[in-house]
């Protein structure tokens, strides 16, 4: 066995080929290994948030708990950053990983997407595809089909000759994901299908997962079926369904969710150990196999954090998860509690020892970053034109500047338009005020504006969305601005067209280039103020603004940039000794940061996230560099290292509760499109109106609980149109909620995050009635409701006498 090893980690793959072979299949009512019975144990950790020195610790923390396999996705964005250019090596080693599971002793699930969710950029598609603007994602659009399959074929040279049949780990690897949750297209998952058997060969099991609510859409008949759903589930119900389809099915639970992710703005998200231990020992005790999502999380490194919808709800840095083996690597009462329950399921053997931890936990002084360059020392690519997205120039990630000089507008006006995704607006480098599209902002009231003004737009992308219909997110402007006034008792609207674009991309090698040209930024600001004719800010002399541009030079010199303290900060700290470590950034605004040239993720003072997680193999004795991009400017440039980290500090302009009084309807003279009771227990209900009725705002009003005393929850809405059809909800907001459990998460907007795990509820010793009203987005006309209570056995907090109203 240890030749066997050795030489799967050493020899080619035409080698590894001729090595013992194994199978594994699914068999009747059980999976099977060699042709035995086997129930999978399966820890999803992900290899591009763990750094690579650390992945075997990681592999024997997830063997400690009494697992047997490890799950991972393949993130088709970052192996192909740019197109045609494949990377496999250093932290994208993914066959390396595998070799590193076997070589403990661990089977291996790959899920390869091409789509993969994860709360990862754009769901692990690579934003270049963008920029073919008509393309169809996860969609047989002949482009992305041909880019999947070349980006398929580069993962089966790297894994390919590590499957169980050519002597390797990998014994089963997934078809899509969760495609129940995007649309119904049984010809693409069959061409997705089609794709990995060429690759991998027709003995290899091939699976596709989805939720128990929508598994039948797309299940293909020669795959094996599996189910995702998180803990505190009804476990019999979850796998119901599929019982009475395929009675002699084995059952597996293929995204077990041990906790849950966090967005910015939001509370830490937490989920009970005994929901989780009671569920995975009564699946064990059924036989059911199961990978617990996540085992270990890990960290979003740099930009790879991605974003939720309906609306946009950007991820935070820290994938720690609320998972056993916490962000850093290390067992959580969570993990003691799962390892005890696994050891009853080992074969009365004993559990491997938990390895201990690569790096110490290390703490660093208080420091400041002394050296500033302004935020215009990052720009890339300027052009003059239209308004232009990232995509349109050719960046992935990063800030766009958008400048365009304004006729006279006597009075106030509304700017409006499309910001993806946090935009500041200034007139004359003067601070104006912000467009937070995670607030679901659009516009924004300007001062008068004398003719010949610059109006700059300073738009920041955070991750692309990454589940749903909105993947298809671009970033920067995305279409026209617009700006709207009275004037002399008439509205009147103005529409630029002449803008100029300029791209600051996100890298550690512009942050650091940054530095480099600002003593000659400073040296040409020096000329031009006598010699104005340079092209760089001839633009601005062509609209009459030689005084505006001397004074924005003046600025320039005397503030450290046009924009004030928005820009980036260098430092450094020493280090006698290194170690693991957490860097506090609740005194800055919102940004990126390096550390020794790694992007370690990004910052936002609204929280929760404080602190980054700094890995102790990323750091040196001596001098270790920092650079923070901060596009808002910090309160102070300090930075210190803690040795532990801060997830769950907001500091919020106002609570994210939704209950304003004045958003309430008077709903005393309103004629309900439908009142009734709603059945207890777990699943969907749909209640048909008797005639379909307009309206822009849905509101429910929830008279009692099916358990008196129950606070009330509900975990997801639709509506359904005159066809039959549901709405889209991609514009639906939370107009008001009389209560909200804002320190659980359990706000009003959980009834439409796509998410059947997560719910409204109201807030414990808050009496009925309770309301709660949508704000469709614009006037709908409908035919049904459809309410689904909490997953977990017995539905608690189960709606019974309910009134809808749409008005």
């Amino acid at each position: 066995m240890f030749l066997l090893v050795a030489a799967t980690m050493t020899a080619p793959m035409t080698v590894m080929a001729q090595k013992a072979k194994g199978t594994f299949e699914t068999g009747n009512g059980t999976f099977l290994l060699n042709g035995k019975p086997f129930v999978v144990k399966a820890a999803e950790i992900h290899y591009p948030r763990i750094p690579k020195p650390y992945w075997e610790h990681r592999i024997k923390m997830c063997k400690a708990l009494g697992m047997n396999t490890v799950c991972i996705y393949i993130f088709w964005n970052i192996h192909e950053q740019e197109e045609g250019e494949f990377d496999f090596t250093g932290n994208n080693d993914v066959a390396e990983f595998c070799r590193l599971a076997q070589k403990n002793g661990m089977y291996v699930i790959v899920r390869p997407g091409p789509y993969v969710c994860a709360e990862w950029e754009m769901g692990g598609l690579p934003w270049w595809l963008l920029k073919k603007k008509d393309i169809r994602l996860r969609e047989r659009d002949p482009y992305f089909m041909e880019r999947v399959k070349i980006f398929e074929e580069k993962v089966g040279e790297q894994l390919a000759g590590l499957t169980i049949q050519n002597g390797g780990p990998i014994i089963m690897v997934q078809v899509e994901n969760e495609y129940g949750s995007y649309g119904e297209d049984k010809p693409y998952v069959s061409e997705i299908r089609d794709c990995l058997r060429g690759i991998y060969g027709k003995d290899l099991a091939l699976f596709q997962c989805d939720w128990s609510s929508n598994f039948e859409k797309n299940g293909l008949d020669d795959l094996t079926w599996t189910m995702n759903f998180g803990t505190g589930a009804n476990i019999n119900d979850q796998f119901r369904r599929l019982g009475e389809l395929r009675p002699n099915a084995p059952k597996m639970c293929s995204e077990f969710w041990s906790g849950w992710f966090d967005k910015w703005g939001a509370r830490h998200e937490t989920r009970p150990a005994k929901d989780m231990v009671d569920g995975m020992d009564e699946m064990l005790s059924k036989g059911i196999s199961f990978s617990l999502y996540m085992t270990h999380g890990g960290t979003s490194f740099g930009h790879w954090a991605g974003a939720n919808s309906p609306g946009f709800a950007p991820d935070v840095t820290s994938y720690d998860y609320d998972a056993p083996i916490n962000e850093y690597g290390l067992a959580t009462p969570k993990f003691n509690e799962l390892r005890k329950m696994m050891a009853k399921y080992n074969d009365g053997k004993a559990l491997p020892a938990v390895p201990k931890a690569p790096m110490p936990i290390i703490t660093v002084p208080k420091f400041e970053l002394k050296e500033h360059a302004p935020l215009e020392c990052g720009i890339d690519e300027r052009e003059k034109g239209t308004l232009k997205t990232f995509e349109e120039m050719d960046m992935g990630w990063g800030t766009m500047m958008y400048f365009t000089f304004m006729p006279e507008i006597p009075a106030q006006s509304v700017l409006t338009g499309d910001f993806h995704d946090f935009a500041q607006v200034f007139v004359n480098g003067e601070y104006v005020g912000k467009i937070d599209r995670v607030k679901n902002e659009k516009s924004l009231t300007l001062p008068p504006i004398k003719k010949g003004s610059m109006l700059t737009i300073l738009v920041e992308g955070m991750g692309r969305i990454n589940f749903g219909r909105a993947i298809k997110d671009y970033k920067g402007i995305v279409g026209d601005v617009t700006f709207t006034a009275e004037v002399d008792g008439t509205e009147t609207t103005w529409k630029p067209k002449e803008w100029y674009n300029a791209t600051i991309p996100d890298d550690y090698e512009t942050a650091k280039e940054s530095f480099d040209c600002l003593k000659e930024e400073f040296d040409e600001m020096k000329e031009e103020i006598s010699d104005l004719k340079k092209e760089k800010w001839g633009w601005m002399l062509s609209h009459g603004m030689k005084k505006e541009m001397e004074k924005m030079q003046e600025d320039f010199m005397s503030k450290g940039g046009f924009l004030g303290k928005r820009g980036y900060y260098r430092g450094y700290f020493n280090l006698s000794k290194v170690g693991d470590t957490f860097l506090n950034f609740e005194t800055w605004g919102k940004g990126q940061v390096y550390v020794n040239g790694h992007a370690m993720g990004r910052i936002w003072s609204i929280g929760p996230q404080q602190t980054l997680y700094v890995p102790g193999c990323w750091l040196k004795k001596g001098k270790n560099e920092i650079i923070v991009l901060d596009v808002v400017g910090p309160k102070e440039a300090i930075v210190w290292g803690q040795d532990k980290p801060e997830l769950n500090k907001l500091q919020l302009e106002k609570s994210n509760k939704h209950n304003n009084i004045g958003d309430k309807p008077d709903l005393n003279s309103a004629t309900p499109a439908a009142t009734g009771t709603f059945n207890g227990g777990n699943g969907w209900q749909t209640v048909k109106f008797a005639t379909p009725k307009k309206g822009r705002f849905l509101a429910i009003e929830c008279l009692s609980t099916q358990k008196e005393g129950d606070r009330v929850a509900i975990a997801e809405l639709y509506l359904q149109g005159t066809d039959g059809k549901r709405i889209s909800r991609e514009p639906w907001t939370t107009k008001y909620a009389n209560s909200e459990d804002e320190n659980g998460n359990h706000t009003g907007d959980k009834v439409y995050d796509l998410q059947e795990s997560t719910y409204w509820q109201t807030e414990k010793g808050a009496t009925p009635p309770h309301l709660i009203v949508i704000d469709l987005g614009s006037e709908q006309t409908v035919s049904a409701l459809e309410y689904l209570p909490r997953a977990e056995q017995g539905a608690p907090g189960s709606v019974k006498n309910y009134k809808i109203y749409l008005y």
